[in-house]
């Protein structure tokens, strides 16, 4: 057993380290975390996500991030790639490298067996401190099951579920909707 202490990053060294790197890493409390791959499934309902956001939001005054965009969690020092991201009015970045958001007004996460209890758990009570997210959603990726979290206050929130293909999700925080018949098209036949 190896009893040697893990050595402790700084957020500093991790961001000089990440930016580096050709594969992604979450970042907390001085450790780094690897990215795994994702499935057809994961991808596919990634896409139709961003697609469909992507065209609701042209010309508007927000702007859409795949997986690529870091985001950083200030209030408790986390490092993370939502699956997509949005911010509007002025993106707000950490540094002049314009490549860690810290002003999400939404944040989706497609569920996985490896990341599911993370993305309901540790990872959603860091995203609550963000005070610009207003919408958080965990769509499943095998099955028509979409959790809507919206803020109501500054420490509530309220969550939807939606299991129909036919049901309609609005996001106020970017003002789009989403269709799930168009979150899971190729996916649920």
């Amino acid at each position: 057993m190896d009893s040697q202490p893990k050595p402790q990053l700084t957020p500093q060294q991790y961001l000089a380290w990440e930016r580096q790197q050709a594969t992604r890493h979450e970042f907390f409390d001085g450790e780094i975390f690897a990215m795994t791959g994702a499935s057809r499934e994961h991808n596919l309902v990634c896409g139709n996500a961003f697609a469909t956001l992507h065209a609701q939001l042209r010309g508007k005054p927000c702007e859409l991030y795949n997986n690529d965009m870091r985001v950083k969690v200030s209030d408790t020092g986390m490092y993370t790639y939502p699956d997509i991201a949005a911010a509007c009015a002025e993106p707000q970045f950490e540094d002049a490298e314009v490549d860690t958001l810290i002003n999400p007004a939404l944040m989706i996460e497609v569920l996985s067996d490896s990341t599911e209890q993370y993305d309901r758990g540790a990872k959603f009570q860091h995203y609550r401190t963000l005070p610009s997210l207003q919408d958080y959603l965990l769509i499943a990726q095998t099955e028509c099951q979409v959790e809507h979290y919206v803020r109501e206050a500054s420490s509530r929130w309220l969550m939807t579920e939606y299991r129909s293909l036919d049901d309609r999700i609005k996001l106020a925080s970017i003002d789009c909707d989403l269709l799930l018949r168009d979150l899971y098209e190729r996916v649920l036949h």
